[in-house]
């Protein structure tokens, strides 16, 4: 299946479980919540919106494997990553050997949004081939748009294409989220806050990392920074940030970032900026 074939058809699923997602928020109450860990919570809405993903997933390309953050499928596997890194290949024609694609879904990334019903939130799949993202689709369910990409395809918004803002530091809007992991992140957040507030345009929190990384993409964002996540939160915002032209990397400047926690997406203007704070408080 050609690529920007399947991208269009995972946009599809994400939409489905947008639906059920918006749905089920109409007579959601907060009493359906569970905790996970502190300030991290789940509820069934997660959870079905996942068993519908991989459900539909599984038909697009049954070979593949799945990273899904409530683990509601059997055979959740790391994708296969490499001990080298991996080189820029042709991936226009998907055609898998077993194990080489695995899925990375976040079924409703930005619960806690979600549950007190705040907007962002939103649905998040990707495709890693390898150590490589190559589809990458995160549907916004309040405002109805769907950021999708593929790799070498470029980024686009509801089929408009998406491209990065060109803001300096100065006048740059940028993103530090709040992490679960608080008693560790918080000298951190302090820091960056201090550095950066009175110095850029502004700062937001948005609650949703698969969402600040599509408006970075969009040029509504100028930079995104946030530690102690996992792949199913960024790894779709990811590739669609690199396609709409802007930079990814983790916190050590890495562009390597698949198998961290931490994610540095900018317009690529400001970057060495958002890095050089990052290392000053790390």
């Amino acid at each position: 299946m050609e690529l920007q074939q399947l991208t269009l058809s995972v946009c599809r699923v994400a939409r489905e479980a947008g639906a059920y997602i918006n749905k089920e928020r109409a007579s959601f109450s907060l009493d359906k919540v569970e905790r996970k860990h502190a300030h991290d919570y789940v509820s069934y809405v997660d959870k079905g919106s996942e068993q519908l993903i991989v459900k539909a997933l599984r038909e697009l390309l049954p070979e593949a494997g799945f990273i899904t953050e409530e683990g509601t499928t059997k055979n959740d596997d790391r994708c296969k990553m490499s001990d080298v890194r991996c080189q820029k290949e042709d991936v226009s024609d998907v055609s898998p050997q077993p194990s080489d694609f695995t899925w990375v879904v976040d079924p409703l990334d930005g619960t806690t949004n979600f549950i007190h019903g705040f907007a962002p939130y939103a649905v998040s799949i990707a495709l890693c081939k390898g150590r490589e993202i190559v589809v990458g689709v995160v549907y916004e369910i309040v405002s109805d748009e769907c950021f999708y990409a593929w790799q070498g395809g470029g980024a686009f918004v509801n089929e408009q294409p998406l491209h990065v803002g060109t803001s300096a530091i100065g006048d740059a809007l940028l993103c530090l989220q709040l992490p679960y992991n608080s008693d560790a992140y918080k000298p951190v957040i302090k820091r960056l806050i201090d550095h950066f507030y009175g110095n850029v345009g502004s700062i937001r929190m948005m609650g949703s990392a698969a969402i600040a990384l599509c408006y970075v993409a969009a040029g509504r964002l100028d930079a995104y920074a946030e530690r102690y996540i996992g792949q199913w939160d960024y790894m779709a915002g990811a590739l669609i940030v690199q396609e709409a032209g802007g930079r990814v990397t983790n916190y050590a400047g890495d562009d390597y970032f698949m198998e961290g926690d931490s994610i540095v997406a900018t317009n690529g203007v400001v970057h060495q900026d958002l890095l050089e704070a990052v290392r000053q408080v790390e």
